[in-house]
């Protein structure tokens, strides 16, 4: 590997999306090797010299969010103590994100102590895709690149061939987003005005849907799902409502044990998701598509490494940015 390549690692929670990255890139995955010892305890040992050079750490938090978390700093300090001369943490799902405020009485705002422990721990920058809330990038005090993945998302709806389609909101918190895919492809949105009931927010009741749907196919977006919940009701309110179709373009999924059952007894015929989270406990549904993104974040990293800007990326699919 020549010295003015990158150093692309991949952490264990995003093995194959590491080899994906450095596929486009068309360089071989950095050597290293994490170690879990019996009492839990983690270990990141680089195997190769990253003195002077630009080194990149790929890795997701899902499904031992916390061990993960902690395995990525482990790769920050082990990268800064061998001298490396930047480090970036490319996080393709921040589940902290979520953590983003404090909601409620005397509780922590995790967002903000993952992002002083990534810098505190050696992290130049971090790369992330569809942060739960942008303000996150205020937390940190290095340069944080949050890429998006409707530009992809949309091109994947598109090749679906719908008639006449409607972007749906799950939530009035995801109209400005679900606003960019409907003018993506050039068709209208409508809000499902929510309600959450239970202690943790479980349970979702459908109000309304602003809009209308009948007689058009449906198009549910969100950033991230993690038991279906809220996608199946809204699905169902869609459904009633009218619509000919329901189809669903996540860009995280997260799926929980039980997520899969719920997703077969929607209306739900196809969901789509990027390849973000590869530890699911769970086995995907026939229903579920997943739509690769290592060659974004290749293409992130080419542009970092060119000095050129990356605010492209988020207009325009990959062989459109270049």
């Amino acid at each position: 590997m020549s010295c003015d390549r990158p150093l692309v690692f991949a952490g264990s929670a995003s093995k194959r999306l590491g080899e994906s990255v450095c596929q486009d890139l068309g360089i071989e995955p950095a050597a290293a090797e994490v170690l879990r010892f019996p009492e839990g305890n983690v270990l990141v040992r680089l195997l190769e010299n990253v003195r002077g050079r630009s080194a990149y750490v790929i890795q997701s938090t899902a499904f031992g969010s916390s061990d993960q978390v902690m395995e990525l700093l482990f790769w920050m300090d082990a990268l800064k103590r061998a001298s490396a001369a930047s480090v970036t943490a490319v996080i393709p799902y921040f589940s902290y994100g979520k953590g983003d405020k404090m909601d409620e009485p005397r509780v922590s705002i995790r967002a903000r102590v993952v992002a002083d422990a990534l810098q505190a721990a050696g992290a130049d920058r971090v790369l992330t895709m569809d942060l739960h809330a942008r303000q996150i990038q205020g937390f940190f005090a290095i340069p944080v690149d949050d890429l998006q993945a409707m530009p992809t998302l949309a091109e994947a709806i598109s090749a679906e061939g719908l008639a006449d389609p409607v972007v749906v909101s799950p939530d009035l918190g995801f109209v400005k987003k679900g606003r960019a895919f409907a003018a993506r492809l050039n068709s209208q949105l409508v809000v499902a005005d929510k309600r959450r009931s239970g202690r943790l927010g479980e349970t979702v009741d459908v109000v309304q849907l602003i809009g209308d749907v009948a007689g058009r196919d449906a198009v549910l977006v969100d950033d991230f799902t993690l038991t279906m919940s809220t996608l199946a009701e809204v699905a169902e309110a869609v459904k009633s409502a009218g619509a000919r179709r329901v189809m669903a373009a996540v860009t995280h999924g997260v799926f929980a044990e039980g997520s899969m059952g719920s997703l077969e007894r929607s209306p739900i015929d196809k969901l789509l998701v990027t390849d973000t989270v590869e530890n699911q406990p769970v086995s995907l549904s026939p229903k579920v598509e997943v739509v690769p993104v290592g060659h974004l974040f290749a293409e992130a990293i080419r542009r970092e490494e060119e000095n050129l800007s990356l605010s492209e990326l988020s207009l325009a699919p990959l062989g459109a940015a270049r």
